[in-house]
């Protein structure tokens, strides 16, 4: 069992779908059970760990994790929790991830008379993440009471427990569904890649330097598209500007039409219709637009 890494992920939650599909997408086979909290790779000598998404950086800290996917507010929560209790934070973020974005904000109850962070002076704020809202609010001057829930935090004002909250927020439905709009971003989120800071056994280093390779291949090319296209060569120039954050494209003559090329290119951001009628413009045909699924730099 020495041999195998250990990958700790969110055991459900707005993270875990997302965090098992980057796993796919770079080859892991497993199998697991309903109810099941530890799977094991079939193909790869890694298994999956699956908690609480708070005891990611617990775990990865300790070294019963070599590898843990989290949202980058829990990191930063532990990170200052750590520190105030004079604790180094000894997890190594290696890599943000393309998913998993969201907010920490501010949210007040409908008619609540904002202007400014200063509105919450002598105010309640609930929260699930007291140290980096208490950061906030001391790097404004605010002074507020604290009020810390580890869940349904949208409906402490509801409860009389608060009179605002400081939550997690992705569409703002759950706040609307609760009366409550939000009125302020104390941080941005995402999910992030973190490891262990004791140093791998050599038995594990090899896998884990192909994984991260592989995660690395598969966020390269979210969003990315592989097009390809029969341009006029004097038309070059135009269609290197079209084509969105490509890299020098490849160009490939085409047997018998000296005048005419093949045009390929990976581009990193999404190809709408309004470039290819752009493209089309140029004397562009034969245009076809692909999906990237992997690429190694």
């Amino acid at each position: 069992m020495n041999t195998r890494l250990k990958i700790a992920i969110q055991k459900s939650g707005r993270l875990t779908e997302h965090s098992l599909e980057l796993l796919h997408s770079c080859g892991l086979k497993y199998s697991r059970g309903k109810d099941q909290l530890m799977c094991y790779g079939e193909n790869m000598p890694l298994d999956l760990l699956f908690v609480r998404d708070d005891d990611i950086p617990d775990l990865v800290q300790e070294d019963v994790c070599d590898l843990g996917l989290v949202g980058l507010n829990v990191i930063e929560e532990k990170r200052l929790a750590f520190g105030a209790r004079g604790v180094a934070p000894l997890f190594e973020q290696v890599q943000t991830l393309d998913f998993g974005r969201c907010r920490l904000g501010i949210a007040v109850p409908d008619g609540f008379a904002w202007q400014d962070p200063g509105s919450l002076a002598g105010r309640r704020i609930a929260t699930t993440y007291p140290n980096i809202l208490n950061r906030w609010l001391a790097e404004r001057g605010v002074r507020a009471e604290v009020v810390v829930l580890s869940g349904a935090v949208e409906i402490a004002p509801r409860l009389g427990r608060a009179d605002v909250i400081c939550d997690l927020i992705s569409t703002g439905s759950t706040l609307a569904a609760n009366h409550l709009r939000e009125v302020e971003t104390v941080m941005h989120s995402q999910a992030v890649l973190i490891r262990t800071p004791v140093p791998i056994p050599p038995e594990k280093q090899e896998w884990t330097r192909r994984l991260l390779m592989r995660i690395d291949g598969v966020e390269q090319v979210k969003g990315s598209k592989y097009i390809m296209l029969h341009v006029p060569r004097s038309a070059l120039p135009q269609v290197a500007k079209l084509l969105p954050g490509s890299e020098a494209p490849t160009v490939i003559p085409l047997e018998g039409r000296g005048d005419r090329v093949a045009v390929h290119a990976v581009c990193r951001e999404n190809v709408f219709w309004e470039t290819l009628e752009q493209l089309k413009a140029v004397g562009a045909s034969s245009v076809l637009v692909l999906p990237v699924e992997k690429m190694l730099a």
